[in-house]
């Protein structure tokens, strides 16, 4: 893929000594943690041709897209909402935020106790090896926790068009009036940049396809609950984490293949582990390309992860939009109503993210739940010590792990993980 695509990079100014080197150890890692697992779906062959193009034939498709007049918008956050970008035709894409690089240039901007998140952003910025950031014409931030909110003010000075968002702290009349008049604000904005004007037939469509996307990784949740479980907890994630990068209706389309060989796997009992595997519930922070850390640590343990409570997993997919509406602020409502609906840590209080944990364990049958948290993300780790005691109350059993990308504590957590386990298997 290096060959074919230096060019490209070179003209989207990466550094490309530094992206060999990114996509080297991306390679590397992709091998022994996807491609060694055995009893793997067929159909897992998309996402895996999908990875070892992220930062080829994908960035390819964005340019060629710029080139017909079609915006690129780059986000972090499940906040901003898909719909609105593609009723202007434009293309949503994730941002990288998943890995530790050049974070000796980040902490010159940002303090060290920053969280890994944030830091990364800022890292594959300064590294100069983000092809999805380089190729966006807007990157949005949103204001979610404080260590976000404030980064913005100095990434603004780093990237030509920072667009960001204002998003409320409490589920309030109030605060879904913040958020509809930020969507509406955000529409005006997308309208601008594209040079199109939203109608009410583009933004239904939109509004379709891009439920059709959410259908399709709700109905693989769902197959996740067999027991055995047909598909193991990193390929799961790996789908999810696709959603943020592929081609929306091509992805659908590719998730449904999938979940009709799961289908059939549930149909004869094939599993990628024995029916007394431990199945256990990850909740907390979002893991992004390549955040594979912890999964991998978990099922080498010999559990199986069958749910994410997280952004990149089902609190940032499993709500739709209502598709009816006669007028484009009808449906811009519409959408404020989904989004709004979304339990993330920062909104206080926030008893609905736990309601949704316990609901996940018990239609998932989970044995346990891990509640992962990067290190200085105030809002899941302050989160944990309320759902480590309400489940535990429950009597289901709950790990709490901090961490952040670095490969440096994989032993510390596999022995926590085995304790766990062996605790979960009295």
């Amino acid at each position: 893929m290096q060959n074919d695509y230096r060019q490209m990079w070179s003209s989207l100014g990466l550094d490309l000594e530094a992206h060999d080197v990114l996509l080297d150890v991306l390679n590397k890692a992709y091998q022994d943690v996807f491609l060694s697992q055995k009893g793997r779906p067929e159909s897992m062959s998309y996402f895996d041709f999908v990875i070892s193009e992220v930062h080829g034939l994908r960035i390819k498709e964005l340019l060629d897209a710029k080139k017909e007049g079609r915006p690129v918008i780059g986000s972090f956050c499940v906040f901003v909402p898909e719909e609105l970008i593609l009723a202007v035709d434009g293309i949503s894409v994730g941002l990288c935020t998943g890995a530790e690089f050049a974070f000796v240039e980040a902490e010159k901007l940002l303090p060290r106790n920053t969280c890994a998140l944030i830091k990364s952003a800022f890292g594959f910025k300064q590294g100069k090896v983000c092809p999805y950031l380089e190729s966006s014409d807007m990157v949005v931030g949103e204001n979610t926790c404080d260590g976000k909110k404030k980064s913005y003010e100095v990434l603004r000075d780093l990237v030509p068009n920072l667009y960001v968002m204002d998003l409320p702290q409490m589920k309030s009349d109030a605060g879904r009036d913040l958020l509809a008049a930020e969507y509406r604000r955000f529409l005006v904005e997308l309208e601008k940049l594209s040079g199109r004007t939203v109608t009410v037939e583009k933004l239904q469509q939109a509004i379709r396809t891009i439920n059709a996307k959410r259908k399709a990784v709700g109905r693989l949740a769902r197959y996740r609950h067999a027991n055995p479980a047909p598909i193991s907890g990193l390929d799961a994630l790996l789908i999810n984490q696709v959603y943020f990068y592929d081609n929306p209706v091509r992805f659908t389309g590719s998730v449904e293949k999938i979940n009709d060989e799961l289908d059939t796997r549930i149909g004869s009992a094939t599993g990628v582990c024995s029916a007394d595997t431990p199945r256990l519930l990850v909740s907390g922070c979002p893991m992004a390309v390549p955040n594979w850390k912890v999964p991998s640590v978990v099922e080498k343990c010999g559990a199986v992860i069958v749910a994410e409570e997280s952004c990149v997993g089902e609190r940032g997919t499993r709500f739709l939009t209502r598709e009816t509406g006669d007028s484009v602020d009808a449906l811009v409502e519409n959408i404020v109503d989904r989004y709004y609906q979304i339990d993330c840590a920062v909104f206080t209080p926030n008893p609905s993210r736990l309601d949704h944990i316990r609901e996940m364990v018990k239609d998932s049958a989970a044995d346990g739940v891990i509640h992962y948290n990067l290190q200085f993300c105030q809002p899941y780790q302050i989160e944990t010590g309320g759902v480590e005691v309400a489940l535990e109350e429950q009597g289901i059993p709950v790990l709490r792990l901090d961490t952040d990308y670095s490969s440096e504590d994989i032993g510390q957590l596999s022995t926590r993980v085995e304790a766990f386990i062996e605790r979960i298997l009295g």
